[in-house]
């Protein structure tokens, strides 16, 4: 699957679960009906997928953790809050820097 139409997939994926659920509820919770929405689409993915480095050749525990990974190509990084600070992009960037990923939703 190309990645345009993964990333499509799973951003449809997260809207149904948004009209469904509606606002204010906790990132878990979205979390949880979103893998829910994938598995019904037969889309792969995983939860909280550690993020990994390698520094000075050793690979170590990053400590981030991505929100869902799908098809080992496309993160998804859950928030639920009432705007996004600085920090939601620095951790964001963080991970896609770490991760060797291009797309994000």
């Amino acid at each position: 699957m190309k990645q345009d139409e993964l990333t499509s997939r799973t951003i449809c994926a997260a809207i149904n679960v948004h009209r469904e659920l509606g606002p204010g509820l906790l990132e878990s919770v979205y979390e949880t009906c979103l893998a829910a929405e994938l598995k019904s689409k037969s889309l792969n993915f995983k939860r909280q997928a550690p993020v990994d480095l390698v520094y000075r050749g050793e690979k170590i525990e990053s400590g981030l953790r991505l929100d869902m990974l799908v098809e080992d190509d496309v993160i998804v990084e859950l928030k639920s809050v009432e705007s996004l600070l600085p920090i939601h992009k620095a951790q964001l960037l963080s991970c896609l820097k770490l991760s060797n990923k291009s797309a994000v939703c």
